[in-house]
């Protein structure tokens, strides 16, 4: 799994960092998601894919 993020539509919201805190953290400042991790391990691929499907601003974007 490859992981991408696009910082201009996430609206800070901290879904992925509640549902994959491993992959995903917030800039201190405003709030924006920063991937930690583009290729997860397997065992967190599931909690990635449930952070992108909650994503409201669907700044999360997966290749499988």
């Amino acid at each position: 799994m490859k992981v991408t993020v696009d910082e201009v539509k996430c609206i800070a919201a901290g879904h992925c960092v509640m549902h994959a805190g491993a992959v995903f953290d917030q800039r201190d400042e405003d709030g924006i998601v920063v991937l930690l991790d583009e290729n997860p391990p397997e065992e967190l691929a599931e909690d990635v894919r449930q952070a992108a499907a909650v994503c409201p601003a669907m700044a999360i974007h997966l290749e499988e």
